[in-house]
């Protein structure tokens, strides 16, 4: 079984203000105070500028989408992530703005490549928003982001 989640991820507040122009983008509500939003192909297409290039080694982060996530961390951190798995084997990548700075990232995790000690690259992204283990495994998994296999499952 596999597992694939392309999304921006921060406060529930900032994003909130963040997307609220932004017919296409859909916010989700996630433990401890965060939401995430989907990077569907519909917001992919809304808020890409067009160029082709992977930006910051991202396979699915918009064109100039990563100067907008910069723009908006200017109302709290906003990151994001990427990870694509299958029968336990995959890759993840994240990448954190605060106050209009890339502050963390971009991480990546190859396939067969451990964790570094800190965690996952989403594990750390998720450790500078703030988010708590509270008994949990690791803050992928306290905060619930194992809930959807497929990023468009997050939809309502």
């Amino acid at each position: 079984m596999g597992y694939t989640l392309e999304a921006i991820i921060g406060s529930a507040g900032a994003l909130q203000v963040a997307v609220s122009q932004l017919p296409a983008a859909v916010l989700v509500s996630l433990a401890q105070d965060l939401a995430l939003v989907p990077m569907t192909d519909e917001l992919f297409d809304a808020v890409t500028d067009g160029t082709t290039q992977k930006v910051l080694g991202f396979w699915n982060l918009p064109g100039g989408f990563d100067r907008e996530l910069a723009s908006w961390s200017s109302a709290g951190p906003v990151g994001y992530v990427e990870a694509d798995f299958f029968g336990g084997v995959g890759s993840q990548r994240s990448a954190l703005w605060v106050a209009g700075e890339l502050v963390l990232g971009p991480l990546y995790v190859s396939p067969g490549e451990p964790f570094a000690p800190e965690g996952s690259p989403i594990a750390q992204l998720l450790a500078r928003l703030g988010v708590e283990r509270d008994g949990y495994g690791d803050e992928f998994e306290a905060i619930g982001l194992g809930r959807h296999r497929e990023t468009a499952d997050w939809l309502p």
